[in-house]
């Protein structure tokens, strides 16, 4: 029964041993840089890093571009003010002493008739 015993025993041994060395080299594949998980957690990485700098970029871009945005909208701003001050003091002057414009002739029926042709077509004989 001892010796029975002792194959079981080796038998589990040897079967926990290949199981162990066959779970490694799945390890081994699952972190391989170029084919497994962990080459994609490195480009993943990398993109993420490429995303970062460009987010920045593009937060410093829209910063500026706000700054400049509300500079001009207060010139504009600004602008406005003078206009609607101008327009005003216009309404405080009297009116202009410019006499009436007369009446003109009520027009003509038909427009006279031209005594030369309106277009001319001239045929190139030599240079000009």
């Amino acid at each position: 029964m001892d010796i029975i015993a002792d194959i079981l025993l080796a038998a589990g041994a040897l079967g926990a041993g290949f199981y162990c060395l066959v779970l490694g080299r799945r390890l081994n594949r699952f972190n391989d840089l170029e084919k497994g998980v962990g080459g994609a957690v490195a480009v993943l990485s990398a993109q993420v890093d490429d995303l970062t700098k460009t987010l920045a970029s593009a937060q410093e871009t829209a910063n500026a571009s706000a700054e400049t945005l509300t500079q001009l909208t207060s010139r504009a701003e600004d602008t406005a003010r003078r206009l609607e001050l101008q327009m005003a003091s216009l309404h405080d002057l009297p009116p202009s002493q410019e006499p009436e414009p007369q009446a003109s002739p009520p027009p003509t029926s038909a427009p006279p008739k031209p005594v030369e042709p309106m277009f001319v077509r001239r045929h190139a004989e030599g240079p000009i």
